[in-house]
């Protein structure tokens, strides 16, 4: 029938790529135009996280990944509200949380347990046994894989799952069970899961995992048996770009997924930082600070670790990256929304501080999961000191956005040392970003500009620039000559530096005042064991001695 809807002609806008940005607290899909790196469309669902001890922190796989279905299906029905043609889709790219582990059944595709988070502080013992086990002169685990032995990495969490859950346990046993990163998880289930889904890593999450040889990369034997990990359950390990499977269901059913990247490697990416020594900043949950250090691995002096950075397709060599993590930003306004009430929006927080205008002496530490760069500091914890009468939610507020400044100001600190060159301005990115406040506050404690781009979702289109670029998809050219120009705005410091210093010593000295406050529990593990037994104990033997008398009084034999 002329003029139906069936009639009217799909918007032709040339080649498209979706991305799956699969973070901490959110999963997003968005599509951007690979001509003009254009975002079309996009939808976002929230995820939950589970705390079900202290310092446990969990997330539900089959929520993940029902999230990325559900993205992905909203996403593609806004774009024909649009008029857009879906059929453009020519490529899907992944950027996600790194670290975060899942153990899932390869036969039933059940999860075996929940996704242990990279924020997950459960292991610190288990780290305090194995650091005993690395000679003194020689750190293999370190050289070989540029992380810190820590909590926060993979193998860890991946060693106690073997340890502690029963079902892992017989799975593997049974050979059933497969190791992955988010990335690894997602990528299976998208490409037929039970039925054939791809079993596989790229190089820059395998690089976050501790049992990963960033020089020859490849697993390592040597660390997998340190770390007691069967070598059968880990994913192959491919490039950064290059077609790994195609969709095999849903609105995008033949779909190649040809991109996947961590999410901070995306991002860098994303930020078209592909020179040795250009750099960017991540504001996301944690806030991680990449830079590009060519073909060669740089090991840090200061504090920071070696990781790779992308390798954008088979034949192309692996770029490396120095990079100061930092464990909690975004996650501490959550804390302040969702465990203190003072805010009931994450928004809130930038008009309580500007209403303060200063933290009036109130210093905030939010090492929730103890510290990372560059201190490496398990044992720390959260403090806000300077309180006074006069402090309210408003300087909380302020002290908060001023701590993510001072940990970004840290790691700055320690990346200017090592390369000897200081960085001249600070290149931005993440939903953080976003925060005018935050902004000005980190160009006036760093004492450079900060410049963020006007799409500051990077690591999404990092994610799409890598699926769009492999061979066989071809639809998004990575030379410098044809990547479209990025519109920004810049922040100037404000302050004088030596009021910018002053602050900075002085919350540096409330960062002393948080470290040692807890002891790894594997110090106290025989006395605590003792005591425990104390209660059982005398249990047991107060109730036999009762029925002995009980026996006698009744005269029974």
């Amino acid at each position: 029938m002329p003029g139906s809807m069936a009639d009217i002609e799909k918007t032709d806008l040339g080649p498209l790529v979706g991305a799956i940005d699969q973070g901490t607290s959110s999963t997003r899909f968005l599509v951007f135009n690979s001509t003009t790196a254009e975002l079309l469309s996009h939808h976002k669902i929230e995820l939950k996280q589970k705390f079900p001890k202290e310092g446990w922190v969990e997330q539900d796989p089959i929520e993940i990944l029902q999230s990325v279905y559900d993205c992905m299906e909203t996403t593609c029905e806004k774009l024909n509200e649009l008029n857009v043609d879906i059929s453009t889709i020519k490529a899907i790219g992944l950027s996600n949380q790194r670290e975060t582990t899942v153990i899932w059944d390869k036969f039933t595709g059940e999860p075996l347990y929940n996704a242990v988070v990279w924020l997950d502080l459960r292991t610190q013992s288990t780290v305090q046994l194995l650091s005993k086990k690395i000679p003194g002169n020689n750190n293999f685990v370190k050289s070989k894989t540029g992380l810190p032995l820590s909590t926060y990495f993979s193998a860890v969490k991946l060693h106690w799952l073997l340890e502690n859950v029963r079902k892992v346990k017989r799975a593997v046993e049974d050979q059933r069970a497969l190791f992955g990163t988010i990335d690894s998880w997602v990528i299976w289930n998208l490409t037929g899961g039970i039925d054939g889904g791809v079993h596989c890593t790229d190089v820059t999450n395998a690089s976050r995992t501790m049992l990963f040889n960033i020089h020859s990369l490849k697993w390592d034997v040597e660390l997998c048996e340190f770390f007691d990990v069967p070598m059968n359950m880990l994913a192959e390990v491919r490039s950064s770009s290059e077609i790994y499977g195609l969709m095999k269901s849903g609105a995008l059913e033949g779909v190649p997924i040809s991109g996947c990247l961590g999410d901070q490697s995306a991002a860098l990416v994303g930020q078209m930082c592909f020179q040795d020594g250009q750099a960017k900043n991540t504001y996301g949950t944690g806030c991680f600070l990449m830079c590009n250090t060519g073909t060669k691995c740089v090991f840090s002096e200061h504090g920071l670790i070696t990781t790779v950075a992308y390798k954008l397709g088979r034949d192309k060599p692996a770029i490396y990256a120095l990079e100061g993590s930092v464990a909690i930003t975004g996650a501490v306004i959550q804390w302040l929304k969702d465990n203190l009430g003072i805010i009931e929006t994450i928004e809130e927080i930038e008009t309580l501080a500007e209403e303060a205008g200063s933290a009036h002496g109130c210093y905030f530490v939010p090492a929730f999961s103890g510290l990372y760069a560059p201190y490496w500091e398990p044992t720390a914890r959260g403090i806000i000191c300077g309180l006074t009468h006069f402090t309210n939610k408003q300087h909380i507020a302020f002290a908060a956005l001023e701590a993510i400044c001072f940990q970004t100001r840290e790691i700055v600190d320690a990346m200017n040392q090592d390369f000897g060159t200081p960085l001249t301005h600070l290149q931005v990115d993440g939903a953080m970003t976003n925060n005018k406040i935050l902004m000005q506050l980190q160009a006036d404690v760093l004492n450079i500009p900060v410049v963020k781009p006007s799409m500051p979702e990077t690591a999404a289109l990092g994610a799409a620039m890598a699926a769009g670029a492999a061979k066989g998809v071809d639809v998004w050219s990575l030379e410098a000559d044809d990547l479209s120009p990025v519109n920004v705005e810049q922040f100037e410091p404000e302050i004088n530096a030596e009021e910018g210093e002053n602050r900075y010593s002085t919350w540096k000295k409330a960062v002393q005042r948080s470290m040692g406050w807890v002891v790894p529990r594997s110090r106290l593990s025989g006395h605590f064991d003792l005591i425990c037994s104390i209660p059982l104990g005398f249990f047991i033997v107060s109730t036999i001695i009762m029925l002995i008398g009980a026996r006698y009084i009744s005269g029974d034999p």
